[in-house]
């Protein structure tokens, strides 16, 4: 007998939780309600859901924080995301993040029931997937013999669905596979991978997997381009009885839509940016020409105000340069020129140019370098790199604090560092200090000033030049950001 779906709702809106109780409950449904995400979380412990329908804004615990603990621990349950139409961006990048889909408040009756019971469908035929999976104890050519069983289950997934063996032959696949690829033609199995994929990077990655360079248990996930589409391609070792590789597993979901929409965003981010920065710019000439008295003495309380309005106009224009940034980042134009360059010159401007900051607070600021050896690089966004991480190691550390930037070369790469004996970052924190709008909490910086992209910039420059960052950081005692950019051979 099949097991009924036990779906959890959670919502801080009790008309909401009640409305899904009595809509699903009608529908065969098992329901259960949680008015936070705390609650929530001790629902998963204690019982087993297959659904979980979760909104975004809620006291005591976000959707978001609800979203990440549920990835990492209950990845095979689908969480569709319950938002208003002012979060839909928010529900995108959830569904980047993991979540499985989305729907918007107020419910319409028949596209809010489509979507449950598409999760739900989804729910059994993984469970149904994995029964099978236990039950298999040959190689993958035993599957070829028994693919009358499969074929129904994987014919009936939206998601294309492909299986190798050793000899990177095909051995089973869906037709949702290739409608996904826009092959019109019939296969059958086995037949050469070349036949199907002709993208370089995933079959490198599947011969990656059948080398046994991937740890127990990892699957790679990659974007790849098939004619106008944009799919994700999620790869996985298939393990035989002795635990041995004996093919890989692949599935791929067309993202199209929403790397298009994501597109748009950046497109009107970038709009909206550049017709506001050119104004801006206006206005705070106009405002320079009366402060400098050109229009007429002022009294020093004009002049006070005067100040005040400039420092905000050039908070505003801060705030959209990074937005450009960012849209830049993501469009991935973020390295314009390339050179051979010696990053001492760069770091040493840069730290004379913050001299006087660091100054005015009290803060020995020092820089040296070893060993030092050329790297191809746009100097713009080295120097963006610097700027933005030795501004908030001088904002974030105390008066009689320490600032020391380093940079070394290591075999073939350049390591450097930016020191702070500062307040330092909590350890639940530093994963999402390269999030988009994350700014650290702590009682003694709230005055400091920030767009909270800073560190996203940096990220994005650093991987642009095919480089990592990473950072280490002890509450009270201080953070160090290193950075590693590979030198020229």
């Amino acid at each position: 007998m099949e097991e009924t779906i036990k779906i959890l709702v959670v919502d801080d809106e009790k008309v909401i939780r009640d409305g899904c109780h009595r809509v699903l409950n009608g529908k065969g449904y098992q329901v259960l309600t949680a008015e936070n995400g705390k609650i929530a979380l001790d629902i998963l412990i204690k019982d087993h859901i297959d659904i979980i329908l979760l909104d975004l804004k809620m006291p005591v615990m976000s959707g978001e924080e609800v979203l990440e603990r549920t990835s990492s621990q209950y990845p095979e349950i689908p969480v569709i995301i319950i938002t208003g139409h002012g979060t839909i961006d928010t529900a995108v990048e959830c569904m980047k993040k993991g979540a499985y889909d989305f729907i918007t408040k107020p419910f319409q009756f028949d596209p809010f029931l489509l979507t449950i019971n598409r999760a739900a469908e989804k729910r059994k035929l993984e469970q149904k997937a994995k029964n099978l999976q236990d039950e298999n104890v040959k190689n993958l050519y035993d599957l070829y013999l028994e693919k009358s069983r499969l074929r129904t289950i994987i014919n009936c997934m939206a998601n294309g669905v492909m299986v190798n063996n050793r000899n990177m032959e095909v051995v089973l696949h869906n037709p949702a596979l290739m409608k996904l690829l826009e092959i019109s033609e019939q296969k059958e199995n086995p037949l050469p991978l070349n036949k199907i994929i002709r993208n370089e990077s995933l079959v490198s990655t599947l011969d990656k997997i059948q080398s046994g360079k991937t740890s127990e248990g990892e699957f790679i996930s990659q974007e790849i381009k098939a004619m106008k589409k944009t799919l994700r391609a999620i790869s996985a070792p298939a393990l035989g009885p002795d635990n041995q590789v004996v093919g890989t597993v692949t599935v791929l979901e067309d993202i199209t839509p929403f790397k298009q929409l994501d597109e748009m965003k950046s497109d009107f981010v970038n709009m909206v940016a550049h017709e506001l920065r050119s104004p801006l710019a206006a206005i705070r000439q106009q405002n320079s020409v009366i402060l400098e008295g050109l229009a007429g003495p002022l009294q020093e309380k004009q002049k006070a105000l005067l100040d005040r309005v400039i420092q905000k106009i050039d908070t505003l224009l801060d705030l959209i340069n990074d937005l450009l940034d960012i849209a830049t980042i993501e469009a991935g134009k973020t390295v314009q020129r390339q050179i051979p360059l010696d990053v001492s010159q760069i770091m040493e401007n840069m730290v004379a140019l913050m001299s006087a900051k660091a100054q005015e607070k009290d803060i020995q600021l020092a820089c040296s370098c070893q060993n030092m050896k050329t790297i191809f690089a746009d100097p713009k966004g080295i120097e963006e790199v610097f700027s933005n991480l030795i501004t908030n190691a001088i904002n974030y550390s105390p008066s009689h604090g320490k600032v020391e930037v380093t940079a070394e070369g290591l075999n073939e790469y350049m390591e450097i560092k930016v020191m702070d004996t500062g307040f330092g970052i909590p350890p639940d924190e530093l994963p999402k200090i390269f999030d988009k709008f994350y700014r650290v909490k702590h009682p003694q910086t709230r005055q400091v000033m920030g767009t909270g992209l800073g560190l996203a910039i940096v990220k994005g420059i650093v991987e642009a030049h095919n480089g990592t960052i990473e950072v280490e950081s002890t509450p009270d005692q201080g953070t160090t950001f290193k950075i590693l950019l590979p030198i020229i051979k």
